[in-house]
């Protein structure tokens, strides 16, 4: 495991375990949603230059789930690790994050804050977005994992953040 892609849908601790993953073995970690977001919530017109030039690296924990931008990834990865969790849990998760960006003014990529609005009144809020797309990007990945067009990809599937846990001590303990 030296190319690995985090991958599942939002609020489902991507970021988190990637940076955990990264610090475990000692990798950088890449953040798709900082290399693609500009000033002002706007988007980065050359992201797929960035991104290409972000996996030229030896090795990475990256973590995202940008499908345009898929290929040029994929190919470059060795590992996909996909948080498969149920939708309550995402939910959840993104509950106790948005409240923490929100009512602490965190700062995100290139200064951008998330608001109370764009978060909980907003057709753009990412509890929506969790909605439209749980169901979607599961089918998805389980076809892209049984019918996969990158047959070199090691897949590991987590359905749970307590497997998660486990795995992820595991990997820490043989690895350091």
């Amino acid at each position: 495991m030296e190319r690995i892609v985090v991958v599942g849908t939002s609020g489902s601790g991507k970021t988190t375990l990637a940076q955990q993953l990264a610090v475990c073995l000692g990798y950088p970690h890449i953040e798709l949603d900082s290399l693609h977001w500009g000033p002002n919530w706007t988007e980065v017109p050359d992201f797929a230059q960035k991104v290409a030039q972000a996996v030229e690296r030896p090795c990475w924990v990256l973590d995202g789930n940008y499908s345009r931008v898929r290929p040029i990834i994929w190919s470059q990865a060795d590992t996909i690790v996909w948080l498969d969790y149920s939708i309550w849990v995402c939910y959840w998760r993104m509950v106790r994050r948005a409240f923490r960006r929100v009512f602490l003014r965190q700062k995100l990529w290139n200064g951008n804050r998330e608001t109370f609005r764009g978060q909980f009144l907003s057709k753009d809020s990412l509890f929506f977005w969790i909605h439209q797309t749980h169901g979607r990007r599961r089918q998805k990945y389980t076809t892209l994992m049984q019918e996969t067009p990158y047959p070199h990809l090691t897949w590991i599937h987590h359905q749970t953040p307590r497997k998660t846990k486990q795995w992820l001590k595991q990997l820490c303990q043989e690895s350091g």
